[in-house]
Formats: C-alpha cells, structure tokens, sequence
C-alpha cells in the first residue's frame, strides 16, 4: 500500500470526517466492491434510458433520497440509482476515504449501461466520488455537482493536522494531490457539466463551485442560487433545481465540444 493509501484510509481521517448511520433502503440493491458489501437502491424504469447514479452528501445515507430523487427523476425520463458509501447505511465496512474512491468503479460497473448514458451526480462530498468516476470513465454522458468540494486538502485540515497523522504538510498534500486532484480531474473530463452551488453556502463557500465550474473542460453551466444554504439548497429551490437538472438533461444529445452553457446567478 502506498503513502497515499495509507494516509487516507487512516481511521482519524474516517473518524473526523466521515458520519455514517445505519438506515438503510426499502430494497437493497447490492453492489459488491473488494471486501464491502454497499447497499445501493436501484430504480430503472427506462431500460434503456439514461441513469442518475447520485453519490450523496457526508453525514446522508442513500435512503435520505429514497423517496425523493427517483419520483422525481423518472419524470424526467432518468432512471435513477442511488450510490451507498462503504459504512453507510446497510453497507458493509468502514468509511475509509481510499477504499471509497475504489468503490466508485463497482458502482458504475453495477448501472450496466453504456458510460454515455450515465450521468454522474455529486452533492457535498459527494462531488469528489462522482468527479472520480468521470476519471475513470471519461466517455460519460454528464457530471452534475450541488454544493461540491473543489479543494479536498482545505476540507481534511479544518479537522486534524498532519502531525496528528503522523506525516508532513508535504507528504499529506502529495497524497492527497495523488488520487483527489479535482482540477485535474475537471480538467480531464470534456463531457457536459452542470454546477449548482448556494451563494450562502455556510459549510463549503461558494468559491469551490466556482472553481469546479472554471476547471470543467467541456460544455457546462453555472447555477448560484441566491436561497438556500449547504443541506437545504435542494428544498428550498426545488422548482429551479429540478429544472436546471431538466435543462440539463435535454441538452446532452447536442451540445458541442467546448461550450459554455452560461452562469446562472438567479435563483
């Protein structure tokens, strides 16, 4: 196991960082990823349409969403599979940082689709697991991120410090350079992107959506919504939210290389 392995699967980083509980989903769709069970809820109405695979927000489980994303997104002609961390809900195992990134290519292989029907969706620290999938599967179909992290190393040190791991500044900003470079990952990816971010983010400024926002190479758009904080972006803007995504959707059959969608600041 390398540096980089080692420091983010370190169990400070799962204990101040990640905030597991245990509901789990009404039908377990179960993916298998190295020595973790995750309990994931599959809802594919549309064999062959496109799939939503939502990665949620730390301290959220996938039946957080149960009863909310896939009603929604059916509507919106999207099947819709809602992506458990290692830890979470009925999952198995520890939430460990590395493995989790590991986890996120079982996740996308259990969608069984094409990866230019899916799209991937990131909330809070959600975005860094689908900004990872597109990674590895460049050829998606789209990447949206609500309330995302552009700068992982910012997050991890607003809860411990490097001495308390045991390591240098440098030697924890090499590891997490090596496997969480969101810029570079954005960079890489030339698919349509959708950013959506709360002005009045208390908990991740809204800096890293703009951010995130600047890096993605291909088509893409900005949304602020100027209501709404971190954990209630959603509900309290639920109309525009759902027709961004909507937008968004529609938009993916024509959109040319390199193209910005636009900033939307209204909300």
């Amino acid at each position: 196991m390398t540096l980089s392995e080692e420091l983010l699967n370190h169990p400070l980083i799962a204990a101040r960082y990640f905030f597991p509980r245990p509901d789990r989903v009404a039908q377990p769709f179960w993916v298998q990823s190295g020595d973790a069970r995750l309990a994931c809820s599959y809802h594919r109405p549309f064999p062959q349409g496109r799939t939503l695979i939502h990665f949620h927000g730390n301290g959220e489980v996938a039946a957080d969403w149960e009863e909310i994303l896939p009603q929604a997104l059916e509507a919106l002609g999207l099947n819709c599979l809602l992506a458990e961390f290692r830890g979470y809900g009925a999952s198995d195992g520890r939430p460990q940082l590395g493995f989790m990134l590991d986890d996120v290519g079982a996740v996308i292989a259990a969608a069984e689709a094409p990866p230019e029907r899916l799209i991937l969706f990131g909330r809070s620290v959600g975005s860094l697991f689908a900004v990872h999938g597109v990674s590895l599967y460049p050829e998606i179909g789209g990447l949206i991120l609500e309330s995302g992290v552009a700068d992982v190393l910012e997050r991890l040190l607003l809860r411990l410090s490097p001495r308390e791991l045991g390591v240098t500044p440098e030697q924890l900003g090499g590891a997490v350079a090596a496997r969480l470079d969101q810029r570079r990952k954005m960079e890489g990816y030339g698919g349509a992107t959708l950013v959506m971010h709360a002005r009045g983010d208390s908990l991740v400024d809204v800096s890293h959506g703009e951010r995130l926002y600047q890096w993605a190479a291909g088509p893409k758009r900005l949304r602020i919504f100027e209501r709404g904080d971190h954990n209630n972006i959603l509900f309290v803007n639920q109309r525009e939210y759902f027709a961004e995504i909507a937008a968004f959707v529609a938009g993916l059959d024509d959109q040319s290389p390199k193209k910005d969608l636009g900033r939307g600041f209204s909300g």
